[in-house]
């Protein structure tokens, strides 16, 4: 009888849809990355690790990497006030904000990109007043920073925004009228709670701003050992026909950001576990 309610409870055509499911995961994902790994496999040991251990690939690696983690922290913190502040006010203009959320979304990554090296150009709206105080923004480093906090952070607030909704404000009420103060609510009641949310948000936050490139090379300067992103490496080495050479950078940030986001979602999953059953 439990095998009959098991099959009962299953989906009618479930075998099927499984197969299409699969079939189309490994056309548009598992079949192009395996291959990313055997054009790598072109490389003796000793020439792939020549092509990372360069200056110049080393140097691309930690400006993507460290400024994409950067960001997302920044998104992080950012997006949870914003988050805060379009589901627990009510104010002139909310919907217009909440929607403007979107923009990066919505936006082609190089009209964002031109749009921001306007913006923070020496000469620019923000980037003057900047650059009198010292601050210069637009083709360095910085410049890269900006860009990836404006492409990350909608993924912090879509992720955010659903959980603290159906967070129960009355929660909060219970735990003031047992003498909680403010902070101690905040980190002991809404932060487990919004807990594994925030983790994803960071997760798909740094995942989109490391393979970000539309909108990073027009602010970027792309100098190499300074502004250089990986992601234009890999343009670089493709446009030199050099393609186990940039078959192996990528293979190397493919690696590095699975890892990363693997270890994420395994303490986004014990977060979770934490949260106790209402």
């Amino acid at each position: 009888m439990s095998a009959i309610a098991a099959r009962r409870r299953t989906l009618p055509g479930f075998g099927l849809t499984m197969g299409l499911t699969l079939s189309w995961l490994s056309i548009i994902i598992l079949i192009p990355l395996a291959g990313l790994f055997l054009k790598s496999l072109e490389l003796s040991p000793e020439q792939f690790w020549n092509i990372l251990s360069s200056r110049r690939t080393l140097n691309a690696l930690r400006v993507s990497f460290g400024l994409a983690f950067a960001a997302a922290c920044v998104n992080l913190v950012m997006g949870s006030i914003i988050v805060w502040a379009l589901v627990r006010y009510r104010f002139p203009g909310r919907r217009l904000f909440d929607a403007i959320v979107d923009v990066p979304f919505a936006l082609p990554t190089a009209v964002a990109g031109v749009a921001l090296t306007a913006l923070f150009a020496e000469k620019g709206w923000l980037g003057a007043p900047l650059a009198a105080a010292g601050i210069k923004v637009a083709f360095t480093p910085v410049g890269i920073f900006v860009a990836m906090i404006f492409i990350g952070i909608p993924f912090v607030v879509r992720t955010v925004q659903p959980v603290l909704q159906d967070l129960d404000p009355e929660i909060e009420e219970a735990a003031g009228s047992l003498g909680a103060s403010r902070w101690q609510t905040i980190i002991r009641v809404i932060l487990p709670s919004l807990g594994p949310a925030l983790l994803t948000g960071l997760a798909l936050a740094f995942a989109r701003a490391v393979g970000e490139y539309g909108s990073v090379i027009f602010i970027a300067g792309n100098l190499p050992n300074v502004s250089e992103i990986a992601p234009l490496l890999i343009v670089i080495r493709l446009s030199e026909f050099r393609y186990a050479d940039a078959t192996a950078i990528a293979v190397v940030m493919l690696v590095v950001s699975f890892v990363i986001i693997f270890a994420v979602n395994r303490l986004q999953r014990w977060a979770q576990s934490r949260i106790p059953v209402r």
